[in-house]
């Protein structure tokens, strides 16, 4: 028992020098199949910013009114709503649900491969708990999406627990913001 305890405070204290540099270091995300993978972030932004840009540019103003047909993928930001989790919970909530049914809907119309479902916390508890629980609540708006007939190919999860924030303030509203699920076109 003396050996667990020990190791934990040893792992404990190696995430928190880690956390020291998390800029420079790779970044440590837990998949839905529980295991662990690096990713570096200029890695991320080189797939993700290109491509948003172009399609803004390039989409007429009458088309990104359309949900249920755009005719670009890019609209996907605008089109794929994100969800909130109420305090340490991944329940999806009714009017979640409701946001969920219009991301299935989008998803179907539009087949834009691999949509990557973001599982984020707030700010509060250890690095272990917030992972664990922004990947139960990714997995929670996949088996959504699933029951409603998005296939698992199409879908894709990860957790960044608390890494990411929308609101870095230290108050319920800025918290009730980063407990959320993005979906994120790959």
């Amino acid at each position: 028992m003396k050996l667990l305890k020990r190791g934990f405070i040893v792992l404990t204290a190696a995430l928190l020098v880690g956390a020291g540099f998390y800029g420079c270091a790779k970044k440590q995300i837990k998949t839905s199949g529980g295991e662990i993978k690096s990713q570096q972030p200029s890695t991320t932004q080189a797939k993700t910013a290109p491509s948003a840009p172009e399609k803004k540019v390039t989409e007429a103003p009458s088309a990104q009114k359309e949900l249920t047909q755009p005719k670009e993928a890019g609209l996907a930001e605008k089109t794929l709503k994100t969800i909130h989790f109420d305090f340490n919970k991944y329940n999806i909530r009714p009017e979640d649900g409701t946001i969920l049914q219009a991301n299935a809907k989008w998803i179907k119309a539009n087949k834009p491969g691999v949509v990557l479902i973001e599982g984020n916390c707030d700010e509060r508890g250890t690095v272990e708990y917030n992972l664990a629980l922004g990947e139960r609540r990714a997995v929670a708006a996949e088996k959504y999406l699933m029951s409603l007939g998005i296939k698992k190919s199409e879908l894709k999860t990860i957790s960044y627990g608390k890494n990411k924030p929308v609101d870095p303030a230290h108050n319920e509203t800025a918290w009730a913001k980063n407990r959320r699920d993005d979906f994120v076109v790959q």
